[in-house]
């Protein structure tokens, strides 16, 4: 029997009606702006039973109601605002008039915007960020970990699919921890609410696109997380979703309109397929399956064609940049959302922030698959997304490729190579985020075959590479295992609940070589820090000689040597054809143990092992 798509049940308003009865006026949202804007139109949402059989109107100084939208669903109003530059910060009433009935009112605010030098600052090449799921780092507030009205409100750390109680507040606890190990910005998974009934600790499946998740914290925490981090250096990424919101979102229980999400006559997934979207040769079907198909039957895939879907989210986002002064957004299955949407999308949220950082999730396969969503139409795609960058999916897999491959004219070292060598594809490659792994996938640790020697290769060229690094949390403590099922790679970052019985978080709770691995990323983490060369230095590098790659980070300052031995046996190697970049230099300084080293031409280079100098005169 064919499985019938679920919410196209909900979609028909009489059934919309199984919903608990609904107050008169149950929201607006954005529930408050700011004056001073860049564009001064707004549109508010408005919920609340038979809203649409009443007028709506205003009166403030500065502020416009332009039009007032009727849609499918009467418990729905579009009010089109127009705040102009001389509003003033202030509060106002919209009323909601009705005759032979009282009336409902709404107080509005516009606040005035935040100027801080800190408030959407950017995250740059210069950074270092590191993920963290904020239900599996630490445990800051367990009064939290159970909220009543949530649809699953079990915590289970024994299981890997329940919420194991990890918040905001815990991660604010350890933000010294992150600062010691060299680390510059924060990305959280989505920390908005997930009212889904299970699973629900991932962050990808919104139910309320305005509310902090009452498992996290509030509203309020959240953006005292954000100040805490900027009192410290550290800079916040926020995650978001365009493509799909989970099913008990309550705009979904009770649907603006039929074309709110994408529909099918019977539940279509997607078919995961970037390569449809950018075929010259594709057909139509392949393409919308790609880009209208369903995640899950419990994500609800948006319609970003629809001009209210637009706003809504578009508003959304800039609202939590202004409110909170996040520095970058990380933009979740890029690839699989409306493209003139999204290149509308970055264009207005850059004119409200213009330092703020955005990369999209890329997770393809191929250079040139990956460069067609960055901005500059530099494939020849004759459209531009004003994406500045992507995360470097390539970089990873030729690193894995590098360190368990073997020597062959693409393999090996070679594989890596030649990924970089691809980088004339993008308009600026240092905007792209390079990583190892993450939430989605195995372990690094793992993936090395829990090689300590590779370990510490790969994270050196993680932190000696161009772009901007991203490490996953727990990485620096050798945290293992492989993506069957993904839970796994998801597991409790130890110490951060209060009945661990070991904290890894302090030195003391570490094993030797978990404190040495931690040693070791710290060290080159912070060298980073302070090395512009690494940071935003031009990059050069040689074609692998004898299953050796090296390339040069330099500039003005400083330059720095990387080299990596792919072979399974100890080898020599010649620098006499790096003559370009190690002109006028007669010694270096290892980097890891300081070491010095005065004969620069012939190195000893074990097997697998990456070694990062500096360069001296």
């Amino acid at each position: 029997m064919k499985v019938r798509l679920i919410v196209i049940l909900l979609l028909l308003l009489p059934v919309a009606r199984l919903l608990a009865q609904i107050p008169p006026l149950e929201r607006v949202e954005p529930a408050f702006w700011w004056v001073g804007m860049k564009n001064p139109k707004l549109q508010l949402i408005v919920h609340g039973e038979k809203i649409a059989g009443r007028a709506a109107k205003l009166n403030y100084p500065g502020v416009k109601l332009v039009a007032v939208h009727k849609v499918e669903n009467p418990n729905y109003l579009f009010l089109d605002l127009e705040v102009s530059q001389i509003a003033k910060p202030g509060a106002f009433t919209i009323a909601f008039t009705k005759p032979g009935v009282q009336n409902l009112q709404f107080r509005y605010e516009l606040k005035e915007r935040n100027h801080s030098a800190t408030w959407a600052q950017g995250v740059t090449n210069k950074d270092l960020i590191y993920l963290i799921m904020p239900d599996r780092f630490s445990n800051g507030d367990p009064s939290n970990d159970s909220k009543p009205g949530m649809l699953e409100t079990a915590v289970a750390r024994d299981s890997i699919y329940y919420r194991h109680g990890g918040d905001i507040q815990g991660v604010i606890n350890h933000l010294g921890y992150l600062k010691d190990l060299g680390v510059t910005a924060v990305w959280l998974t989505p920390e908005i609410e997930n009212n889904e009934p299970q699973a629900s600790y991932h962050g990808y499946a919104v139910t309320d696109h305005y509310k902090i998740d009452p498992r996290y914290g509030t509203n309020e925490l959240y953006k005292t997380f954000v100040e805490k981090c900027h009192a410290m250096g550290l800079k916040v990424i926020k995650d978001l979703v365009h493509n799909h919101v989970g099913t008990e979102h309550w705009f979904i229980k009770d649907m603006p309109m039929k074309s709110w999400v994408h529909q099918w006559p019977e539940f279509t997934r997607s078919n995961f397929r970037d390569a449809a979207v950018m075929d010259p040769h594709g057909s139509a079907l392949d393409k919308k399956i790609m880009l209208d198909g369903w995640f899950d039957k419990r994500m609800a895939d948006m319609n970003e064609n629809n001009p209210y879907v637009q706003n809504y989210l578009t508003q959304n986002h800039i609202w939590w940049v202004e409110y909170a002064g996040v520095d970058g957004f990380r933009l979740d299955t890029y690839p699989y959302n409306d493209a003139a949407y999204m290149a509308d999308w970055a264009q207005k949220v850059k004119a409200e922030f213009p330092h703020l950082s955005i990369f999209g999730e890329t997770l393809v396969w191929a250079v040139s698959n990956q460069a067609y969503f960055t901005q500059g139409n530099t494939v020849n795609r004759g459209f531009d997304t004003h994406l500045p960058g992507i995360t470097d999916a390539q970089i990873k897999d030729a690193i894995a490729e590098a360190l368990n491959g073997k020597e062959g004219w693409t393999d090996g070292v070679n594989r890596l190579y030649a990924v970089l060598a691809q980088d004339f594809m993008y308009q600026d490659p240092t905007r792209n985020v390079v990583f190892l792994d993450n939430h989605d996938m195995s372990r690094f640790y793992s993936i090395v075959g829990e090689d300590f020697t590779k370990f510490k290769s790969g994270m050196a060229m993680l932190l000696t590479m161009r772009g901007v690094p991203q490490m996953y949390y727990g990485d620096e403590i050798l945290m293992k295992n492989l993506s069957k099922p993904d839970g796994l790679v998801r597991l409790d970052f130890p110490g951060g609940w209060a009945k661990d019985t070991v904290n890894k978080f302090t030195p003391q709770g570490r094993n030797k070589i978990e404190n040495e691995a931690f040693n070791y990323v710290r060290t080159l983490a912070n060298y980073r820090k302070k090395t512009t060369a690494l940071q935003t230095g031009k990059l050069m590098q040689y074609l692998p000689r004898y299953g050796i790659y090296t390339y040069f980070r330099y500039d003005a300052q400083k330059t720095v040597m990387v080299i990596y031995n792919g072979n399974d046996k100890d080898t020599q190697l010649s620098t006499k054809d790096f003559y370009q970049r190690m002109a006028g230099f007669n010694s270096a300084v290892n980097v890891i143990n300081n070491e010095s080293i005065t004969n620069l031409n012939q190195m000893d280079i074990p097997a697998k092992t990456t070694i990062v100098l500096e360069l001296k005169k």
